[in-house]
């Protein structure tokens, strides 16, 4: 069925449906499991679900709950009974009350995610099943026609029924706050702003009519339904935020390596074919265009250039933003891209965590070059074009600042290039760069 997903062609250039060598943290718990370095405990309230969330080292702080029957588990969820998500860098988790499976996401470096149920069947052991049906909403426009991730905004009845999009959301951090969290719960507060979380529509056949400073400034979910089968009382405001940030990412990164190897894939077929026309060398020209257009989105999303900014200071409930925080990496000035803003943007720092993600480190080499190169041109002030312009000088120093001293590889690359361009530089143009940016010009990663 993954074969299908991606079509024939395609899957035999990206192997996502192959079982050999993934490398998701699911995987990987199966050999620990296997080899006996690791074991799932069943408790009769929840399961496998916090034996799971240690195994898989997801904090409890990251739970966000949603109350709209927009998933798998749509017939256990609702407004008394929420769908609680957990997730790391690399990995989420899906529960909720009385359900059979417990859902999984795990990113595979290469692959993207790979999604997966854990049956809650105390007397059988462990077994983590793949999932293809999940393809139905985790692939398509929305997930940018990758394996991807996805946070959806719907304006919800007071069952949990979806009754309507929410018109211009982007799962992502490019959506106002007055756009996000329709059939979610949201705890914690946004100075001078409103979103959607905690509502429930009342007029069906016009469910955008309501009051949406009803839901605004949450601090606890008490009243609202039973907490205490779940592992926190929290749907905390700045992990949502950090969440829709990340998983539009992930898709990002997810896309860039598929369409790297698509376009290594052409070039390598189109070897020896000499272009005879205009029309053949620029089909011949392509492969490289197609990694720079995917290149540009990714960078534009990394560097916050199209984030919905905030209106005031944002505070979550729960340890979530403490904790997040003390991950790092950290620079020798103790300067890490998780330390959060909260005033004006999510994060202090604009350039996403992410780039230290293993599926960033695993993308192809032709990409991570292009990636590497644009990054010197804007964060050295070089690329003032209409994306950047916006991006303020003592920003770009700090971010190439810390990449310099928590990423190995960008300041591998840097030294090469000094060296470089020491021997010989023609028009502007890098001797050797393997792909040419397409002059600066912005490329919307909506």
């Amino acid at each position: 069925m993954c074969q299908e997903i991606l079509g024939e062609a395609q899957e035999r250039i990206i192997h996502y449906g192959a079982t050999e060598g993934l490398a998701d943290p699911v995987t990987l718990l199966k050999t620990r499991l296997a080899k006996g370095a690791a074991s799932l405990k069943f408790e009769p309230k929840r399961g496998y679900l916090k034996s799971l969330l240690k195994e898989l080292r997801v904090p409890v702080s990251s739970q966000v709950l949603v109350f709209s029957k927009t998933s798998s588990q749509h017939d256990q969820t609702s407004p008394q009974t929420p769908r609680s998500i957990y997730f790391s860098d690399n990995v989420s988790v899906g529960w909720v009350p009385g359900g059979a499976v417990i859902d999984l996401a795990a990113v595979d470096p290469s692959r993207g995610p790979i999604f997966y149920t854990l049956a809650q069947k105390p007397e059988t052991r462990p077994g983590f099943e793949r999932r293809a049906d999940c393809m139905q909403c985790h692939f398509g426009n929305k997930t940018l026609f990758v394996p991807g991730l996805l946070v959806r905004s719907v304006y919800t009845s007071s069952d949990g029924t979806p009754l309507a999009r929410v018109d211009g959301f982007i799962s992502g951090h490019n959506s106002p706050l007055r756009d996000r969290w329709g059939g979610w719960y949201v705890t914690g507060t946004a100075s001078d702003d409103f979103h959607l979380g905690n509502l429930f529509a009342t007029n069906i056949n016009n469910p955008e009519q309501l009051d949406i400073s009803a839901g605004a400034s949450l601090t606890n979910l008490q009243g609202r339904f039973d907490t205490g089968p779940y592992l926190s009382a929290h749907s905390d405001i700045v992990a949502l935020l950090v969440l829709e940030h990340q998983v539009r990412m992930q898709n990002l990164i997810t896309m860039a390596n598929y369409e790297t190897r698509y376009a290594l894939s052409e070039q390598e077929a189109s070897v020896g074919n000499a272009p005879v026309s205009l029309l053949q060398t620029a089909a011949s020209d392509w492969p490289q265009q197609r990694i720079a257009l995917a290149g540009e989105r990714l960078l534009e999303y990394m560097l916050f250039r199209d984030e919905a900014q905030l209106k005031g200071l944002v505070k979550g409930s729960s340890t979530f933003a403490a904790e997040f925080q003390l991950a790092g990496p950290h620079d020798s000035k103790g300067r890490s891209l998780r330390q959060l803003d909260l005033k004006t943007r999510l994060f202090r720092y604009p350039c996403s965590f992410l780039i230290h993600s293993d599926a960033f480190e695993a993308l192809p080499l032709k990409m991570k070059n292009y990636l590497w190169q644009r990054l010197e041109q804007i964060l050295t002030g070089q690329d003032n074009s209409p994306a950047y312009a916006g991006m303020a000088a003592a920003d770009r120093q700090a971010v190439l600042e810390i990449l310099r001293e928590t990423k190995p590889e960008f300041a591998k690359w840097l030294r090469a290039r000094k060296l470089k361009t020491q021997e010989v530089t023609v028009k502007g143009k890098l001797v050797g760069s393997a792909i040419e940016p397409p002059a600066f010009k912005s490329v919307p990663s909506k």
